[in-house]
């Protein structure tokens, strides 16, 4: 499947390689994608995002918004609603695991020396990988760019999605802009 991706595409797998390496987390997550697509400049994604509103500030509250979805163990808001109905308290048992172990302790990030080897990815990241491939194929595309990788982020659920639809980010949007013809179609220059 790699072979059919672009220079950006493997860039963007590059990167969140990277972003899981800095993190110390033991796999590569779809959220580790997303953080290295909002890296991008001059490629499809980032030209769709910047037409969608998410550049420069708006490219931090995105980050903002991962970091705390991955404080809360990955659990997207929609998760954490869940829960609380079930009375189970996400942002207390949060509070109390961050009052002991120290701030990020849930996001399974930050134990750096547990493992020098290569990052895995993890099944999010997989899934992402595999839906960007579904994806350019449904749109009769014969490679997998980042705009791919993007779009199979906001069907995925969980953090990364909600962190891109809470920005105007969509499924629909994002086809809107990638796929909508004449000048609204993104292009890298």
């Amino acid at each position: 499947m790699f072979e059919r991706f672009t220079k950006d595409a493997r860039a963007v797998v590059r990167g969140a390689v990277e972003h899981a390496e800095r993190a110390g987390a033991g796999t590569v997550d779809a959220e580790h994608l997303l953080l290295a697509l909002l890296e991008r400049e001059g490629s499809r994604a980032s030209f769709s995002l910047a037409a969608l509103g998410v550049a420069g500030e708006g490219r931090q509250s995105v980050r903002d918004a991962v970091a705390e979805g991955r404080r809360r163990a990955g659990l997207s808001r929609a998760d954490a609603d869940a829960l609380a109905g079930l009375g189970i308290d996400v942002s207390e048992i949060v509070a109390r695991v961050e009052e002991v172990h120290g701030v990020g302790a849930m996001s399974g990030e930050g134990d750096k020396g547990w493992w020098s080897g290569r990052r895995g990815f993890g099944r999010e990241a997989k899934s992402v990988l595999e839906r960007s491939l579904r994806t350019a194929i449904a749109h009769g595309d014969r490679h997998i760019g980042d705009e791919h990788l993007l779009l199979a982020l906001t069907t995925g659920g969980g953090v990364a999605a909600e962190a891109l639809a809470d920005h105007g980010v969509t499924h629909e949007s994002l086809t809107r802009v990638l796929y909508g013809g004449g000048e609204g179609r993104a292009k890298a220059g």
